[in-house]
């Protein structure tokens, strides 16, 4: 719906002693602020004569929509504020939205009246906060509960798993609406109770297109895509959401080409059918088809792309290093709501720090704090810092950050043990994860343990890596942490330690043909031809290939893509001319090449 634009004119020519405009000029603000106009709309409300309190309720609520809780606390606190509880509970709200739930908390407290509205947003904002205890105190105290309430908590128990006391607050419900019963059937899938999902969708007497897609989204999360896509076809009618859940069900199943039928099949796409299909071309690899899917979208059809789609083609463009292509992005984010925000700055400076602009980077990054001081941009570019190497501005960085009353989350150490890693700085690297360890408000991750392994691995500490492995609470659910000891004794070529890192590995990726490669290449290193043989021939037993090696240089306005193998580039002649004039130069210049895999294939090909 076009909504009418208030025009620079309109604002102070108004008539502020006519009752009758009392409602307009509320209006007038509202909108005001809507558009980012908030010091138009603040002057609206300071020329006001009488305020009443659903003015100072659309004022303060303004602010809090344009993100300045500052500004709306300092409204809200003062002396002739005219204040109900929906003011109240608009400033309890906004303190949530930013996840300030220490602050919304203690507001809460000190409110003189209450709703059931008032509760319902502290529980709400409990349950956004992972408090799921504190919301279901909360919820026991109401002295009334509406439908709200109950499916508030439903839903943040089935979120945290708590999937028994979900089920049985569902069946205390007093009374149930449509989305109580879409809550509980995505709760139970999202807990892998996708039969229990369905028996409670069946039951449904009255079933909405909602209710449609989190049954098809449950059985996708489920990997039964068969299933899902036999109750899509069935929908007695269906929405773009419909599509849209369908189509990230394939992707996210790993079947991009029956996304990309039904994407082509869709009567009507909006802004996230277009993103949904760019992540997963990048998810999959396939930045270059990302970006023609970008230039169809802003071609095509029209659609203005949101914050997600600049975050996914700015990440298309780091696995490219396409600094032409990110720069012309960069141009039109430019002329967007996007250009400030947290997420799309920090995609920003990844991508110029992939594309080798790193200077660049820290100017997008000191810019953007200008505006806005978020974590997420810190943690980009700490880890742009990560990825050059540069350790020492990584470090200080992350203590700048600390001294500016950033608290570091799962992502910071992320990147700082990763830029420690890569710098070499063991040391360094020990003491921050010790502090992470110790540090309960943050999850230790996977990612963590693969970091810290890689430092010690890097440096030829293999047997300390290894044992930090073996000591851990829960074996590591991911391939990283071992993949990245393997990575290790490759370098350093201990084949003893690599087999038993290479083993743990190929539990998890049993057709990782790379695996296989790295421990091949570990025994031959250290001259194990036999075993070496051994694996290259199980690996050709499996039928596992490694994908050939790929690389592409930018020239002009095009990108030039190249194989191992490959002779399909028009001036592929001239090239590999100038690859053996390369080698001998560099067997000139004393390079000695590694004659390990050579003999290695000959034992495979031949025996002894």
């Amino acid at each position: 719906m076009n909504r009418p634009r208030i025009t620079e004119s309109s604002v102070p020519k108004i008539d502020y002693t006519a009752n009758k405009n009392v409602a307009r000029l509320n209006w007038m603000i509202t909108e005001l602020s809507r558009e980012g106009r908030i010091a138009e709309a603040r002057r609206v409300f300071d020329e006001m004569p009488d305020l009443e309190v659903i003015t100072w309720t659309t004022m303060i609520s303004g602010y809090i929509k344009c993100g300045m809780i500052r500004e709306a606390r300092k409204l809200f606190d003062r002396v002739d504020a005219n204040k109900n509880v929906v003011t109240w509970t608009a400033m309890v709200s906004g303190y949530i939205r930013i996840d300030c739930i220490f602050e919304a908390e203690k507001l809460f407290n000190e409110m003189p009246h209450k709703n059931v509205v008032s509760w319902n947003t502290m529980i709400d904002g409990y349950v956004r906060n992972g408090r799921i205890d504190s919301a279901l105190s909360l919820f026991e105290k109401m002295p009334e509960r509406n439908t709200v309430s109950w499916n508030t908590i439903i839903m943040g128990l089935a979120q945290c798993g708590r999937i028994e006391e979900a089920w049985r607050l569902f069946d205390r419900m007093p009374e149930r609406d449509v989305i109580s019963w879409t809550v509980m059937i995505t709760g139970l899938s999202k807990n892998g109770k996708i039969d229990e999902a369905r028996m409670l969708f069946d039951k449904m007497l009255v079933r909405n297109v909602v209710s449609w897609n989190a049954m098809i989204m449950g059985y996708a999360q489920n990997s039964r895509l068969e299933e899902a896509f036999d109750l899509f076809q069935r929908m007695p009618e269906r929405d773009v959401p419909s599509w849209n859940v369908m189509i990230t069900g394939f992707i996210q199943n790993g079947d991009l080409q029956r996304a990309r039928k039904l994407f082509n099949e869709m009567p009507r796409k909006n802004v996230i059918s277009w993103t949904t299909m760019i992540t997963g071309y990048v998810q999959d690899g396939q930045s270059e088809e990302a970006l023609r899917i970008f230039s169809r979208m802003q071609v095509a059809s029209g659609i203005k792309p949101n914050q997600g789609t600049f975050v996914n083609v700015l990440g298309a463009c780091s696995n490219l290093a396409g600094l032409g292509e990110g720069q012309q992005i960069h141009q039109t984010i430019s002329k967007t709501i996007y250009h400030d925000t947290p997420f799309v700055v920090s995609a920003l400076i990844n991508m110029y720090s992939k594309c080798g602009e790193l200077g660049t980077a820290r100017k997008m990054f000191d810019d953007g704090l200008t505006s806005q001081r978020d974590l997420v941009s810190w943690n980009g570019m700490i880890a742009a810092y990560a990825h050059h190497g540069c350790g020492k501005e990584a470090i200080c960085l992350f203590k700048e950050m600390r001294n500016l009353g950033f608290k570091p989350n799962d992502v910071t150490y992320v990147g700082l043990l990763s830029a420690c890693s890569h710098a070499g700085f063991v040391e360094e690297g020990l003491k921050y994860f010790d502090e992470l360890v110790r540090d309960r408000s943050v999850q230790v991750k996977d990612d963590h343990y693969a970091c810290l392994v890689d430092l010690c691995g890097r440096a030829g500490r293999l047997e300390e890596a290894f044992n930090f492995i073996e000591k851990l609470p829960t074996k590591p659910s991911s391939a990283c942490v071992w993949g990245a000891l393997l990575a290790g004794c490759n370098v350093h070529g201990d084949a003893n330690i690599g087999k038993l890192a290479a083993k743990e590995l190929l539990e998890v990726e049993p057709e990782n043909a790379g695996t296989y490669l790295s421990l091949a290449n570990m025994y031959a290193l250290s001259g194990k031809w036999r075993e070496a043989a051994k694996v290259r021939l199980k690996m050709k037993d499996k039928g596992l290939k490694k994908q050939p090696g790929c690389s592409w240089i930018e020239v002009g306005n095009g990108v030039n893509v190249f194989v191992v193998g490959d002779k399909s580039h028009h001036q592929s002649k001239i090239i590999y001319s100038l690859l053996q004039d390369l080698h001998a130069k560099m067997k000139k210049a004393g390079y000695v090449p590694n004659d390990n895999l050579s003999d290695l294939l000959y034992i495979v090909k031949y025996g002894d």
